[in-house]
């Protein structure tokens, strides 16, 4: 693994990662598309793995 990867992204992070604006992944969410989110508390976090996977089943 890259090192970091075990570690829970936030939308900032996913937001880089996918070349999008924060709102859009909120906007996502909202829709019921995009990757899985998971709320930790009052927060937003994505697994790395979820994401990647996502990314990989749009193409």
């Amino acid at each position: 693994m890259v090192d970091g990867d075990d570690d829970l992204w936030d939308v900032s992070r996913v937001a880089k990662f996918l070349g999008v604006p924060s709102a859009t992944l909120y906007q996502w969410r909202y829709l019921g598309t995009g990757p899985t989110g998971h709320k930790i508390g009052r927060y937003l976090r994505y697994f790395p793995e979820d994401v990647r996977a996502w990314v990989r089943e749009q193409s």
